[in-house]
């Protein structure tokens, strides 16, 4: 068994576990199964399938579920094959719209002391952080509107007093550095892929960057000390990495790919997207390929007229590559390895050589390495598209995935992209939880006019979410630091009640019935907010038909109209519908029994309505806040509970479902959590702040 420490977490990898990898490229999703078998991965098993459509885009997810439903397929079948149930992956993220951040950071400890793990860990989650803050100030004009995550970083030199080392565990020194690359992609492309993962059921367990699982892949640790690069090309992006001194210097991509090829052969023959892959596909393999063009007709073409079709597109990829590897290089690396798909093309290889103008024998097309960290008795491992998926499992398999900044939710590492200093509520967001999980969703009360008389059915109260971090009580705007220990219970949503028609005390005797004026409905309808009953033995005529009126006469008793609800200076909310509603304001000794769920223990915000000089004053009944500038009364609750700050959201005007921005949450004037308690005469301040 391996054991690997990180940030004082000590973290297992077991002989024979398995370990679930998936590429899902822009042409195509391969999955692998291997295990960790004495320092290297055993891969069991390989499934692969081909997207339908283009339902990926230079590397990013297009079209969701199509993607889900294709993963799935992949996941169902490695099951199949290995007998077992895949419950967590490990994935990797293309490098479109990628950003680095190269950063030094310098630390000097007390006194000459023995290096640990830990002071390791410390020294690279303060690098991070710096280079977040390079990261930030650096971004251009196109990227201030864009939330960045930090998807990954590399180590290219530690330093112990000044001296170049490999690494720094349980050395004895000073003054310790390293030199880092930080890469940050846009939300959207790591959002994605988490979302699609949920839809099948699968656990993130880990994720990398395509081109850093691939240099694990191709470029083990003990050749890093060449000047080497690869190229990985795939049907959306190029993705290029550099190494050399034993470490890996840069990561960036190219912006054309393999699709370039297929759509330059649409245009020029007239067929779809499909069919141009597989004339691109049979290069190689028919001198002639024959196919129909969108209009019907057969077409036939040689091996030249393909090549000369495709060409000049060719060439631009090629340029491009070579200019990507020399722009992070520095110049020309001592030899280049190409993989991906897009490796095999024919041409490209003579293309790159021409292009870096390097020796023929110094371009070579990946596979030779891969059995450094992998091996199969089943599969040939030595195909170039294998770069990637071989890549995200020795990277997840043989813990090579960099995580000094470490944090635990619920006893499990938490899914972390960051985004500069960040807090609860945003890495709550990051591990699939809603806002709604965090504050709870009130239910509605049911209102409804039964003989003219108002009964309400209470909803059940929200029970509020449990934060707490390293053991104490939390709240969602503090500060989450390296090594933090999160636990989080969701809140749990008040339920509205469901109440059939047949429920109401003495309808089931009636031998009228009418539900909103029409006559005899059926006792299993469900009852909504508003709705109006009348049947015999009732006490009102308002809104009840003509016909209804001759048929309960006899028994009809004259009852108090329900008075209106109204807006007013008191009471702004008043007359609006809320999710709860107001109490019956009737006279005690007139309020007939309230149908109701949980009516005793239901705590919901009740807005007073205005009631008439006889009855009980809205200041011995209520208690009224200030919110966003306009006062809000609301009964007492019982046995002196207060209010809390999440009791106000419902009446603060704020679309939670459809957020762009921060909501900010301030009482007399600082900044309030969702758990806080209310005084009466707080000034309370909710609202969204735009971007």
């Amino acid at each position: 068994m391996e054991v690997t420490e990180n940030n004082g977490i000590r973290r297992e990898t077991a002989e024979n576990q398995m370990v679930f990898a998936l590429d899902i490229g822009t042409r195509s999703i391969i999955g692998m199964v291997g295990q960790l078998q004495e320092g290297r991965i055993n891969i069991l098993a390989i499934e692969r399938a081909e997207h339908t459509g283009r339902t990926m885009i230079d590397g990013q997810i297009e079209n969701i579920d199509r993607v889900a439903s294709l993963v799935d397929e992949v996941k169902k079948k490695l099951e199949k094959q290995l007998d077992t149930e895949l419950k967590r992956v490990n994935i990797a993220s293309a490098g479109r719209a990628l950003r680095t951040q190269r950063i030094t950071f310098e630390m000097e400890l007390p006194e000459v002391q023995l290096i640990t793990e830990e002071i390791i860990s410390r020294l690279e989650a303060e690098a991070i952080s710096a280079a977040e803050e390079a990261f930030a100030k650096e971004s251009g004009a196109e990227d201030v509107n864009r939330r960045f995550y930090l998807a990954g970083y590399s180590i290219c030199q530690y330093y112990l007093d000044d001296y170049l080392m490999s690494t720094l565990k349980d050395h004895h020194g000073k003054n310790i550095r390293v030199d880092i690359i930080a890469t940050f992609l846009p939300g959207e492309v790591v959002e994605s892929l988490y979302t699609t993962m949920n839809k099948v059921g699968l656990e993130v367990a880990s994720i990398t960057l395509e081109p850093i699982a691939a240099i694990n892949a191709v470029i083990p640790e003990d050749l890093r000390l060449l000047n080497l690069a690869l190229a990985d090309i795939g049907a959306g992006t190029s993705d290029i990495a550099a190494c050399r001194d034993g470490s890996v210097i840069g990561y960036t991509m190219a912006t054309i790919a393999g699709d370039e090829i297929t759509e330059t052969i649409m245009k020029e023959y007239l067929v779809d997207f499909r069919t141009a892959e597989r004339i691109k596909m049979q290069l190689e393999e028919r001198s002639e390929i024959t196919f129909l063009d969108v209009l019907g007709f057969e077409q036939t073409i040689s091996y030249d007229d393909l090549m000369n079709c495709i060409n000049q597109t060719t060439e631009e990829l090629c340029k491009e590559i070579a200019e990507k590897i020399k722009e992070i290089n520095g110049g020309v690396p001592s030899a280049v390895f190409l993989s991906g798909g897009g490796s095999r093309l024919k041409g490209l290889r003579e293309g790159v050589i021409q292009s870096l103008e390097i020796s023929p024998n110094r371009v070579a097309i990946a596979g030779n390495n891969f059995s450094t960290h992998a091996f199969s008795e089943k599969y040939e491992l030595n195909n170039p598209e294998y770069a990637t998926p071989i890549g995200i499992l020795v990277s997840a398999g043989l813990n090579l995935i960099n995580d000094s900044f470490q944090i635990t939710l619920n006893e499990k590492p938490a899914k972390l992209f960051r985004s500069g200093v960040f807090n609860a509520r945003d890495l709550l967001m990051m591990n699939g939880y809603s806002f709604q999980d965090m504050i709870g969703r009130v239910g509605k009360n049911v209102v409804i006019t039964v003989n003219g008389k108002r009964t309400v059915f209470y909803a059940t109260p929200v029970e509020p979410a449990v934060l707490k971090i390293n053991d104490q009580e939390g709240k969602l705007s503090d500060t989450i630091q390296a090594g933090d220990t999160i636990v989080f219970h969701p809140a749990v949503h008040g339920v509205t009640p469901q109440v059939k028609l047949g429920e109401i005390e003495g309808i089931a005797d009636a031998k009228c019935i009418w539900l909103n004026g029409e006559e005899n409905p059926s006792l299993d309808t469900l009852l909504k907010f508003g709705d109006e009953i009348q049947f015999d033995g009732g006490q009102s005529t308002e809104n009840v038909p003509e016909v209804a009126l001759e048929a309960i006469a006899d028994q009809q008793q004259e009852a108090e109209p329900m008075p209106e609800l109204q807006q007013t200076e008191e009471n702004p909310v008043a007359a609006e519908e809320k999710p709860t509603e107001p109490m019956p304001k009737a006279e005690p000794e007139e309020t007939e029994p309230v149908q109701s769920v949980a009516a005793e223990e239901a705590e919901v915000p009740m807005p007073i309505e205005k009631v008439a000089e006889k009855e009980s004053s809205p200041q011995n009944l209520g208690i009224t806040f200030m919110l966003n500038g306009a006062p809000v009364t609301l009964m007492r609750r019982d046995k002196g509970n207060p209010y809390l700050l999440m009791d106000m959201l419902q009446y603060s005007g704020v679309d939670f479902t459809n957020l762009s921005g921060e909501v900010v949450l301030q009482v007399n004037g600082i900044n309030g959590y969702f758990q806080q308690p209310l005084k009466e005469g707080d000034r309370i301040s909710i609202y969204e702040e735009k971007k």
